[in-house]
């Protein structure tokens, strides 16, 4: 396959160097060049690292301003028409959306990933109504339409917002089953005295953070040596953040351990019992859930779209009700109960799980078959006996 210039857009560089590096990587061994457009922030002078042109782009993230939106659209027809990439890969609600209608009016082909639904589609307002028109019209021309769970594709196709001929789905970002590993020299023993439970991620209520909180005053009265931690950045730009105030108010009653937010979240992953993610807002296949399964940790999440896909009911952790603090203080003693035996075959699962389903290689393969089939070369990847998509 010759060289493409593939040009990757998502709403922060941090993003980016979080979590598409393993593509980045994949589609340069390839032998394609890369660049990312992304709003400049602190990981943005890394993304070299990776081997990939940086595009500063301004981007109202979180916005709902018509004219910025506009002229977001400009400046990714501007930025499109300088590069001239031969392949657009979008992520995130406005890249998706302008970087996709910007492409397409300039003939370059688009592939699009809709890693979840997003704050948006929790709940039925005209800012659903507007962004479901405005993905039906950004999405209706591209080559592929990738999805990280079932629900969230049935759904697009269900009401015309992607056709069904070019959705497809993807085992959410895939993960590093190097970088994330039970055996790493940084782990700790599998099951930590007392027992500890960690939810990491964007700190906001949507993520199910009150409802963890709830569940651990409970867990206390019967098992008061059980400790939770917390981990993430306070994304206070976000309006379902938690307020830096609530958080120092649950540490201060002695409810949790707020451990702050870090790079690199294998140390306190690896000094868990289990990775709790009590989320019930709209996600593709939360990461989270898929590195704590790559270094063996049992899972608790919400029955939810994503979160089911990755926990296994029984087997490698528990599914509680969404919304439901009792529920998941249940979840949290059924877990708690467990013989030591029991809590070692369930991380045991997680990380075979992650083996099976969740390689990285899998997702870069898919992407280097639709890149072939965007361009017009015909595919050389297809499926080995893992299910890894491999050059033929």
């Amino acid at each position: 396959m010759s060289q493409k210039r593939i040009l990757i857009s998502i709403n922060s560089s941090w993003n980016i160097y979080n979590f598409r590096a393993g593509l980045i990587r994949g589609l340069r061994d390839n032998g394609h060049e890369v660049l990312a457009a992304a709003p400049p922030d602190e990981y943005s002078s890394r993304l070299s690292q990776l081997g990939c042109g940086y595009i500063p782009l301004r981007m109202d993230s979180n916005g709902q301003s018509p004219i910025e939106d506009g002229l977001l659209l400009l400046r990714y027809l501007r930025l499109l028409r300088r590069c001239r990439p031969d392949v657009f890969l979008g992520y995130t609600i406005k890249p998706n959306i302008y970087g996709s209608l910007a492409a397409q009016l300039l003939g370059i082909p688009v592939i699009n990933n809709i890693s979840g639904l997003g704050t948006a589609f929790i709940r039925e307002t005209w800012l659903t109504r507007l962004v479901k028109l405005l993905y039906a019209v950004a999405l209706r021309p591209s080559k592929a339409v990738f999805f990280q769970n079932a629900d969230s594709l049935d759904l697009f196709v269900r009401l015309g917002l992607a056709r069904s001929a070019q959705a497809a789905l993807l085992p959410g970002s895939g993960i590093d089953l190097e970088k994330f590993r039970p055996e790493a020299a940084l782990a700790r023993p599998c099951q930590p005295s007392p027992p500890v439970f960690l939810l990491l991620g964007r700190l906001l209520w949507d993520k199910g953070v009150g409802d963890y909180i709830e569940a651990a005053r409970l867990v206390k009265r019967c098992f008061p040596e059980a400790r939770f931690q917390i981990l993430g950045f306070l994304d206070t730009a976000n309006q379902s953040a938690i307020a830096r105030s609530q958080m120092d108010a649950w540490v201060n009653e002695g409810i949790v351990e707020y451990l702050g937010s870090a790079e690199d979240v294998r140390p306190a992953i690896a000094a868990a019992s289990c990775v709790v993610l009590p989320s019930y807002y709209p996600e593709g296949t939360p990461r989270v859930l898929l590195e704590a399964a790559a270094m063996g940790k049992p899972l608790i999440a919400t029955d939810v779209p994503g979160c089911r896909d990755a926990v296994s009911d029984g087997v490698n952790g528990f599914l509680c009700a969404p919304r439901d603090f009792k529920d998941l203080a249940e979840k949290l003693i059924a877990f708690l109960s467990l013989e030591p035996a029991a809590r070692e075959r369930m991380g045991l699962a997680s990380r075979l799980k992650a083996e099976t389903e969740y390689d990285e290689r899998i997702v870069i393969g898919r992407y280097l078959a639709a890149i072939e089939s965007a361009t017009g070369c015909a595919s050389s990847y297809a499926p080995n006996r893992s299910g890894v998509l491999a050059r033929s």
